[in-house]
């Protein structure tokens, strides 16, 4: 059975101390969590085809990459494929680039999770940001979801932001000052934050 990371039930009494809106969320949403696939390579590939694209349109194109793959999502399987067939799942060109260069990676040992698992968050960041095709948003999305980091505030999220937007009853997108605020009252645990405000926003988890 999945669980939730050592710091959730933690952070939620913390986090609704300080915030009666999102109290109100957490108590509506009492069974869910942020939850992690354990296999790096695998959250990566997911985070590269959810990169610019809603959800919905992730889901979509992630259950045809994953018959091209025949369900095993490893560098090896991915050098294999032709450019053409990972097109044919929905891909664009830049993305199938990235997946074969991050495979490459892998491959090669030359991106070191182990290592990675020592770095500080701002480190961390920097770390992943050096592979071809992942930015800061995606950087982010694997700390979250593989590392479980605690403190991630995906600003450039617009889940995030369309959450943070209805629920506060803000202008869409917030302003950068709203943002810093919220920043400041969820420090420490802002994936907590984020994965409520997402759950608001969306029935299904959201996972990378």
């Amino acid at each position: 059975m999945t669980k939730p990371p050592k710091y959730w039930h933690k952070a939620k009494k913390i986090l609704s101390k300080r915030d009666p809106v999102l109290r109100k969320i957490i108590r509506k949403y009492k069974k869910g969590f942020l939850t992690t696939k354990k296999r790096p390579f695998f959250s990566i590939c997911r985070t590269i085809v959810g990169q610019q694209i809603s959800t919905k349109a992730a889901d979509s194109i992630w259950r045809k990459f994953e018959i091209k793959c025949r369900k095993k999502i490893s560098p090896e399987v991915i050098l294999k494929l032709s450019a053409h067939s990972l097109k044919g799942a929905g891909l664009s060109r830049q993305k199938v680039t990235y997946l074969k260069n991050i495979a490459k990676s892998f491959k090669k040992k030359s991106f070191n999770i182990r290592d990675l698992k020592k770095m500080d968050d701002d480190l961390a960041i920097d770390y992943i940001t050096q592979l071809k095709g992942l930015g800061v948003w995606s950087a982010q999305m694997f700390l979250m979801f593989n590392l479980n980091r605690s403190d991630m505030f995906p600003t450039k999220d617009v889940g995030l932001l369309r959450a943070i937007s209805k629920n506060y009853k803000v202008s869409y997108p917030p302003s950068k000052r709203f943002l810093n605020k919220i920043s400041k009252k969820h420090s420490g645990y802002r994936s907590v934050f984020t994965w409520y405000m997402w759950r608001s926003i969306d029935p299904v988890d959201v996972e990378y």
